[in-house]
């Protein structure tokens, strides 16, 4: 079996982790994040190239970003090295370089506790609670909200109480999961493993072939558990912004 490559994951972002809208600016992509509160999602808020763009066109992608109040934010993918040298000269930094997992779904299928996960949507009061306590506001809940996708939450718990949260969505024969967070009390104690192997099986039952997820590179624990689970590196990206914003 091939695993999904790049391309494909990005299709997965798309319907799983949906901007407010999108509009066409010449060769880019604009997508309009929809406000929200706490730390705004890169993933859609960022301009990408679909048609070649010329250094010149930075000039738009810009203007029509900051038209949504969003400071220019730019997704820089596989073979896009000369816009990354534009974006570079232009005073641009390097934001979150990220990579792309994906793996056959039962390769992450396997026990997990009773009482350890439980399926639900819409996501519970305790979800919300564990995500703003690890930064994940109602501005990233608003994403998961309004994706039209077949979707769910898992709550994670041990020592009979609310411990850690996920959300998972599907586009096709594909599941990405997102927002696994587990609070600071209840870490090590491998509930993160619980989660991703209830968000296989939740996956699988929903006719999904595919797991795959993003993460940064330097998140060391997140990378090292997706690789323990038989996950495998597919693809990277990267955000160029302006400091001046």
């Amino acid at each position: 079996m091939t695993l999904p490559d790049e391309t494909r994951l990005y299709q997965i972002i798309e319907t799983t982790w949906p901007p407010a809208a999108t509009a066409m600016a010449g060769p880019w992509t604009i997508r309009d994040g929809g406000g929200g509160q706490g730390r705004p999602s890169s993933r859609v808020t960022a301009a990408t190239d679909d048609g070649g763009a010329r250094e010149t066109d930075i000039d738009l992608a810009e203007a029509k970003c900051r038209a949504l109040n969003q400071p220019p934010l730019f997704m820089i993918r596989a073979g896009e090295d000369a816009l990354d040298g534009w974006l570079a000269t232009r005073g641009y930094l390097i934001k979150d370089p990220v990579n792309l997992y994906a793996a056959p779904v039962e390769a992450l299928l396997g026990d997990v506790p009773p009482v350890t996960s439980f399926e639900v949507w819409p996501p519970l009061a305790a979800s919300r609670q564990v995500w703003a306590e690890g930064g994940i506001g109602s501005g990233r809940v608003a994403i998961m909200e309004r994706a039209t996708c077949r979707k769910v939450t898992l709550l994670g718990r041990t020592n009979d109480a609310p411990a850690g949260a996920a959300y998972i969505g599907i586009d096709g024969d594909a599941a990405m999961i997102h927002c696994v967070e587990i609070a600071p009390a209840h870490r090590r104690k491998g509930l993160a493993r619980h989660l991703m192997r209830a968000a296989a099986r939740w996956a699988q039952a929903n006719g999904a072939a595919w797991f795959t997820l993003v993460t940064t590179r330097e998140n060391d624990g997140a990378n090292a558990l997706y690789a323990s689970l038989g996950m495998q590196v597919v693809g990277h990206y990267h955000y160029r912004f302006h400091p001046e914003g």
